[in-house]
C-alpha cells in the first residue's frame, strides 16, 4: 500500500495561496503572490534529497497541475526535482481537462476519493500531493492523507486561502521530524493517526 504525502508550503497563519509568482492565484483579490520566493534559496537546507526516491507518483488538482506542467517539463534532469517529476507517473484530478501534454500524466475524472483509494492500493512508495488546496482538503476530510510535510515560512499574511478547512473529525498528528533554514522556514513532518 502506498503512502499519500501532502507537501505544502505555507505561512505561519496557514496561507498557501500564490506561493510562487505574483499572478499565480489572484482569487478573491489576493495581491501578495510570490511571497514564498524570498525563502526558496534556503529550502535545500531542509529538503530531504532521499525523499524524492520514495515518491512513485505525483497527484495534483487541475490548477496546480497546469502551473507545474508549464514549468517542470522544460527543466533538465540535472535538477533532482525535475528528474523525479518528469520521470514519475503524474495524476491530475479534473473534470475539465480532456488532454494533457506532460508525459506520464493520467487524468482522473469524477469523485477523486475512490480514484485516490485505488491509487494508494497499487504498488509501493509515496504518492506526493503538491499544493492543490481544494484537493488536499478533500483528501484530508476523507482520511486518505497519511503524512503531512509542511514548510512553514516566517510570515503572517492575514488574507488568502488557507490549507486546512473544516474536517469531520479531529486528527491526531505524530511529529516525525523538525528542521529549520537560516531564513527561518520550519520543515515539519507529521504522520496522521
Amino acid at each position: 500500500m502506498r503512502t499519500l504525502a501532502l507537501v505544502e508550503f505555507l505561512t505561519v497563519d496557514g496561507v498557501m495561496q500564490g506561493l510562487g509568482s505574483p499572478g499565480e492565484d489572484t482569487d478573491g483579490g489576493f495581491t501578495h503572490g510570490g511571497w514564498g520566493t524570498p525563502y526558496a534559496p534556503a529550502l535545500g537546507q531542509v529538503v530531504d534529497p532521499g525523499g524524492l526516491g520514495r515518491t512513485t507518483g505525483y497527484l495534483f488538482g487541475r490548477r496546480t497541475y497546469l502551473k507545474m506542467a508549464d514549468f517542470w517539463p522544460h527543466q533538465g534532469d540535472d535538477n533532482p526535482i525535475a528528474a523525479s517529476m518528469n520521470h514519475s507517473p503524474k495524476y491530475v484530478v479534473s473534470n475539465q481537462l480532456t488532454e494533457v501534454n506532460w508525459a506520464g500524466t493520467t487524468i482522473l475524472t469524477g469523485d477523486p476519493v475512490p480514484a485516490v483509494r485505488e491509487l494508494k492500493a497499487q504498488g509501493e512508495g509515496d504518492i506526493t500531493v503538491l499544493g492543490s488546496g481544494h484537493l488536499a482538503r478533500t483528501l484530508l476530510a476523507a482520511g486518505l492523507v497519511d503524512e503531512l510535510r509542511l514548510f512553514v515560512h516566517p510570515l503572517l499574511m492575514g488574507t488568502g486561502k488557507r490549507l486546512f478547512g473544516e474536517l469531520p473529525d479531529p486528527r491526531t498528528l505524530t511529529l516525525q521530524t523538525v528542521a529549520r533554514t537560516d531564513l527561518g522556514t520550519v520543515a515539519l513532518v507529521y504522520r496522521i493517526g
